[in-house]
């Protein structure tokens, strides 16, 4: 299940290494002076991590890249937002939803 997590490695200044880093577990994290071993030490412990509640009876998150989406979510802003996001949709001859959703994917 593990492999399946979303793993990042960063450079941390204030650390002077690389941070491993896994999404699923937001409050885990390695740090080591190669990239790489950050990387796979990132990766151990969230194996370790999930065999350690596997066997404890508890149920690891599930992976981020396994979850369903829809593809719908609401996002509430206030009505001038709303309103100025309707006028450039217009200006541009798209919709809304069409408007946001390219917005979204560049950021």
């Amino acid at each position: 299940m593990a492999d399946h997590y979303t793993y990042r490695v960063h450079w941390s200044a204030e650390d002077g290494e690389y941070v491993g880093t896994v999404a699923e577990l937001p409050s885990v994290s390695w740090l080591a002076e190669d990239r790489m071993e950050a990387f796979i030490g990132i990766q151990r412990v969230a194996e370790e991590i999930v065999a350690d509640m596997e066997a404890s009876g508890e149920t690891p998150p599930v992976a981020i890249a396994d979850r369903h989406y829809s593809g719908k979510f609401q996002v509430r802003v206030p009505e001038e937002v709303h309103r100025r996001l309707a006028i450039r949709a217009a200006e541009q001859g798209v919709s809304l939803n069409a408007l946001a959703s390219s917005r979204l994917a560049g950021a």
